[in-house]
């Protein structure tokens, strides 16, 4: 492929994968609101502690096979056929197991009503072991526009359907109901639009080929998920299920807001790097430009929802949900580092360097887990622990970017220098959009005046002192228009 056109696909690439999950961000925020105005912290937390299975069996069903795919450069039908069979038949195992397990999960926590929710809710992951080929097919093609459409009909009929549960006093059921009809629907939709059927076909061959590159990857993806999850665990056993429902709730919408920019530039880096990836010069070009244009839109926008973070909870979810500020504050430091974690990751793995992957995943987890564990047990405070997050995700980018100096020849304090303007403008901006709050308006005019007073500031700056990053993406705009 010319380097113009591939240019102009993974730029394309870029804005659908964009629209895809801001329109899912917005479906998701909007439902979400309602659901948070119509049952309470607890419920939430119940959700909490059931998602954890669901999570950690998709990591299992999903993770390793599903990137193996799009990294293998010769992928075939049989390819596809062989990972489904095998990710069918682990979630079909998960499934029974995770069945089994209900009532001990449910006892343990002194959930007895989570018993036949969390039996249904991981049907999910029988789901799942379908949609992953859909999804490793799309981007191996780089055709994220037939995901936007799957993900925005599903974001729309799961809120509908979780909403109406609710409204007719389904409590828990609507959560359930919303994440198992999410799935279901979002690979309905992408079954008419990507034209692969699984075949009676399984290649032992091709399953140990592909194996071995996806076993790290898998690895990997328990020990971030599991991880992730420990928290929730602990929080759910030592603390109370409105505590945990505060802590979910801080969380899910800066890691919804994280995912929606840097997820919208990471996949389609992975699928582009796994095509040039006998060029290491432009390896690390993409590396570059996807931390750099990244940070530069993450950041802002963390800042920014940290120091709104009062007057948008009061105005959206109400006063019941105060207590979860400070955890969404602090969660936004957090997921304001995901461009120098994610940018580095993909790397390693449009490199086929799963090996590398894994080791990274190995350090982070135990120096995370000793953190976890110091903050839970012997400091026992909610805030602390939410700070341990913070602590390990600024050592964690330490950890990420180290094998690259070898792999790319990117080295750590480069890629420091790259996002400095981004850190130093969200700075700034965020200080300006601050003041604000010192004027005693009402919620939704502090809102949008700190909006207003950010995007001024920070595009300001930016433009006076001729920030590289603001002058590409207007740049891409344009030729984005012009290859239309």
């Amino acid at each position: 492929m010319p380097d113009s056109s591939f240019k102009l696909s993974t730029i394309k690439s870029l804005f659908w994968k964009l629209f895809e999950q801001g329109g899912t961000a917005v479906v998701t925020l909007l439902i979400q609101v309602v659901l948070a105005r119509l049952l309470s912290p607890d419920e939430f937390g119940m959700l909490a502690i059931m998602l954890v299975f669901v999570n950690v069996g998709n990591v299992i069903v999903q993770s390793g096979l599903n990137t193996a795919i799009i990294q293998a450069p010769d992928a075939t039908e049989r390819d596809y056929s062989t990972v489904f069979w095998m990710s069918l038949t682990v979630s079909a195992i998960l499934y029974v197991a995770v069945f089994l397990a209900s009532p001990a999960v449910a006892d343990f926590y002194g959930m007895p009503a989570a018993v036949i929710p969390l039996r249904v809710l991981v049907l999910v992951l029988v789901v799942n072991a379908y949609n992953s080929i859909q999804e490793a097919i799309v981007a191996r093609n780089l055709e994220f526009q037939k995901t936007f459409r799957a993900t925005i009909t599903a974001g729309v009929v799961s809120g509908a359907t979780g909403v109406c549960v609710a409204l007719a006093g389904g409590g828990i059921w609507a959560l359930v109901l919303q994440q198992l009809v999410q799935q279901a629907c979002k690979c309905l939709v992408l079954a008419l639009q990507v034209p692969w059927k699984p075949s009676l076909v399984f290649d032992p061959g091709r399953a140990v080929t592909l194996f071995r590159f996806g076993w790290k990857l898998l690895a990997s993806g328990i020990l971030e998920q599991g991880y992730q999850s420990l928290s929730d665990l602990m929080i759910g056993k030592v603390f109370t299920s409105a505590d945990l429902g505060y802590v979910s709730q801080g969380k899910k919408y800066p890691y919804s807001l994280g995912c929606l920019l840097d997820g919208a530039i990471q996949p389609v880096m992975l699928s582009a790097v796994s095509r040039v990836q006998d060029d290491l010069a432009y390896v690390k070009r993409l590396a570059r430009r996807a931390l750099k244009t990244s940070t530069f839109i993450v950041m802002p926008a963390m800042a920014l929802f940290a120091v709104a973070a009062e007057p948008i909870v009061r105005l959206v979810l109400g006063e019941a949900w105060m207590p979860s500020v400070p955890f969404l504050q602090m969660y936004c430091f957090v997921y304001a580092l995901l461009p120098i974690h994610t940018t580095n990751l993909q790397v390693l793995n449009g490199m086929g360097r799963s090996d590398l992957f894994l080791r990274l995943e190995v350090a982070k987890k135990a120096i995370g887990v000793a953190v976890l564990a110091f903050t839970v047990f012997v400091l026992r405070d909610l805030h602390l622990i939410v700070a341990g997050y913070m602590l390990v995700g600024i050592v964690s980018t330490f950890v990420n970017a180290s094998p690259n100096r070898r792999v790319i020849g990117y080295a750590y304090h480069e890629q420091v220098r790259d996002i400095l303007p981004a850190i130093a403008l969200s700075a700034v901006a965020a200080g300006m959009a601050w003041t604000v709050s010192l004027l005693g308006l009402s919620d939704l005019v502090t809102i949008l005046l700190q909006v207003l007073v950010m995007a001024a500031a920070y595009l300001g700056i930016a433009a006076l002192l001729r920030v590289e990053e603001l002058s590409y993406l207007l740049g891409t705009a344009r030729e984005l228009r012009m290859g239309r």
